[in-house]
């Protein structure tokens, strides 16, 4: 009888998350004290978005060749640590570049594996999934909150060992979780050419580009403008972590909001609140009871509208193409739509500031919204709803808190 490692699974979760939690709100403001611009530190941090381009893929192909997915993630979990310890020694833009490229190639390569192995672990309870997921986000807030709380009383340099500490959890669960036999499905499915060539396809994968960009400010320079303006560090991480619960109550209720409202609708209110959110986040950083509002939105503007779009591919995408669905959803979106969003608050920030930029952020968001207005129809979700009544947190997985 199969044993699923439900703590084994959980804890690599758990800290893969954790690493996130650590990084992304707080290493913009390690960049920051070692003087680099803003223009540099976008540039740098893309370097996370520009791997997931084509990184997944590579690992996954090498996982193919050598059938031994764990044995991958393993290889991705020590090289990701050990790429890392370059941060201890580096300082110049060209060795920071490099080592940001490394870890971030490294790094990209083990979630997709870790997921299929999961749910081939799970094999007939696929609905076990949420609990497992679950503890990815609790280890987010985690490392936000407790990262803030150790920067509010150590210098930065400190958050390179917080990090690590993050690093060395993902290889000891890496070192943990035991492979799983694949479970394949012999279902019919459309070529992929040719799901692509659907104007509803085309239109929504330009939509979560377009989304995706207009988070790219959000990701690289939220904490940065936050301590521009006094905020202090475990505020910042207080804040973080208000997005990510109200990530995790969407999640939760995401089953019945799908079967009352419909999928569509639900893409049209996220980019709508996206629209609004960036512009309070860049015009009203002054007041915190705004700043707590534009973060409450952050379960529509990632929460709502990630599960919304996976649900959507999961339907489009039907059979054996589906994998590579959500694969080209990850790299259009998370991957491109970051980069770009990225790099373009880099450029945007050190000449107009932070209004200006978050207001660009606000105008991808609406090129959104008119793509699905415009070409994405409530006839085409029809029976969408029934993925998120089975698992609401199923249709949500993805590398994002």
């Amino acid at each position: 009888m199969h044993t699923l490692p439900y703590w084994r699974l959980s804890g690599y979760y758990f800290f893969y998350f954790a690493f996130i939690g650590a990084f992304s709100p707080y290493f913009g403001l390690y960049l920051q004290s070692l003087s680099f611009s803003a223009w540099d530190i976008g540039l740098l941090m893309s370097q996370m978005q520009l791997m997931r381009l084509f990184a997944p893929y590579v690992w996954g192909a090498l996982a193919d060749r050598l059938a031994q997915r764990i044995v991958v993630v393993r290889l991705a979990a020590l090289l990701s640590l050990l790429g890392f310890l370059a941060f201890f020694n580096v300082r110049s833009f060209a060795a920071m570049l490099i080592a940001m490229a490394l870890l971030a190639f490294f790094w990209s390569a083990a979630l997709p594996l870790v997921e299929t192995v999961t749910f081939d672990h799970l094999r007939e309870d696929p609905a076990r999934y949420s609990r497992i997921r679950l503890w990815g986000s609790i280890g987010f807030i985690v490392a936000v909150m407790g990262t803030g709380a150790v920067l509010d009383s150590l210098p930065l340099p400190s958050l390179l060992w917080v990090i690590v500490g993050t690093l060395i959890g993902i290889l000891i669960y890496a070192l943990a979780v035991p492979e799983a036999p694949s479970q394949h499905l012999a279902r019919e499915h459309l070529p992929v050419a040719t799901i692509l060539r659907q104007t509803r396809v085309r239109a929504l994968f330009a939509a979560c580009f377009a989304m995706s960009a207009a988070h790219g400010a959000l990701y690289v320079f939220y904490s940065i403008h936050l301590a521009d303006h006094h905020y202090s560090t475990f505020l910042v991480g207080s804040l973080w972590s208000l997005g990510v619960l109200t990530e995790i109550v969407i999640f939760f209720f995401m089953g019945g909001l799908l079967s009352r409202f419909g999928l569509r609708a639900i893409l049209l209110v996220s980019f709508a609140a996206a629209v609004v959110r960036f512009l309070m986040i860049g015009w009203g950083v002054a007041w915190l009871s705004v700043i707590v509002l534009a973060q409450l939105l952050h379960g529509l503007t990632f929460g709502a509208y990630h599960a919304a779009a996976i649900a959507a591919i999961n339907r489009w995408f039907p059979g054996r193409s589906q994998a590579r669905g959500q694969a080209l959803y990850s790299s259009v979106s998370f991957g491109a739509g970051g980069l770009v969003g990225s790099l373009l608050s880099g450029w945007t920030w050190e000449r107009w500031g932070a209004g200006p930029t978050y207001a660009l952020s606000s105008t991808f968001a609406l090129v959104g919204l008119l793509f699905v207005a415009l070409w994405v129809h409530r006839a085409d979700f029809d029976e969408v709803g029934e993925v998120g009544e089975k698992d609401p947190l199923r249709v949500a997985e993805g590398s994002h808190p």
